[in-house]
């Protein structure tokens, strides 16, 4: 986890850690955008790069995300941009230029990855996101609806 986190201190967020459990403050800023390659452990992991994508979404500047691990991890791409992500595929890399703001709208999953970086850049959109195809994400992350309201985020599951 430490490249993830290195990550995000270079977004910006003051992070501080305990043996179970990690604090990050952002104190109401919007990250800085941040360049990141996957590459094997202890690198930056491919499993983390949507996620990070949807920071760089909302962040302050450009970034290029480039995957190094496997083709066609950008499925997300076009359901961010839904939102109004600003972004440009070219291979292997993204070119994602920040927004002030992502707007709510309706997005579809395409697997687990996806869905994570889509709740999150739900979270930060203004108004309603609503996500299809939650299924992917109950493959790996348990209740997780349920641990983000506990945050204070504004999410519900619908039936």
């Amino acid at each position: 986890l430490d490249a993830v986190l290195d990550k995000l201190e270079q977004a910006g967020a003051a992070i501080s850690t305990g043996p179970d459990w990690i604090a990050l403050d952002m104190a109401g800023r919007r990250p800085r955008a941040v360049d990141v390659a996957t590459a094997p452990y202890p690198a930056f992991p491919t499993d983390m790069q949507a996620q990070l994508m949807a920071l760089d979404c909302v962040a302050e500047g450009a970034a290029v995300i480039t995957e190094t691990i496997f083709e066609n991890r950008y499925m997300h791409v076009q359901e961010l941009r839904r939102l109004g992500a600003d972004i440009r595929v070219e291979g292997n890399a993204a070119f994602v230029r920040g927004v002030e703001r992502l707007s709510g709208a309706e997005v579809m999953a395409t697997d687990l990855r996806a869905s994570a970086c889509l709740v999150l850049a739900g979270l930060a959109a203004r108004g309603e996101t609503t996500i299809d195809r939650i299924y992917h994400l109950d493959r790996g992350y348990e209740h997780i609806e349920e641990k983000l309201s506990g945050l204070g985020a504004r999410i519900e599951r619908l039936t």
